[in-house]
């Protein structure tokens, strides 16, 4: 059954960049668009499997993997430009009370 699980402060994120946090068995990514806005997507690109999205470029909705700069769209997961085809699992986020709660099934 999902479930809201606070994984980080407000204060942990920056505007146009992301993190990562393991708050289950895969590492998930959380970013914070220059809007102000909260998501959350898995950290691994689909792609090879080992560039951590949390260290890419986050343009707009779009998050650029580091190591082949495919991207992906943070708000569905979606892959957005190749050599990215497979989408990632995104997650509902939300910050209340100073913190960011991701919704999982724990």
């Amino acid at each position: 059954m999902p479930q809201w699980i606070a994984v980080a402060t407000e204060a942990d994120l920056f505007e146009g960049a992301g993190i990562a946090v393991r708050p289950i068995d895969d590492e998930i990514a959380i970013y914070k668009t220059e809007a102000g806005e909260v998501f959350a997507t898995d950290n691994l690109c689909t792609h090879d499997g080992h560039g951590r999205l949390c260290d890419g470029f986050l343009e707009g909705h779009e998050i650029e993997c580091p190591l082949h700069q495919g991207r992906f769209d943070i708000r569905s997961g979606e892959a957005t430009l190749a050599p990215c085809v497979d989408a990632i699992r995104s997650y509902p986020a939300k910050v209340e009370d100073g913190k960011v709660w991701l919704k999982l099934v724990v």
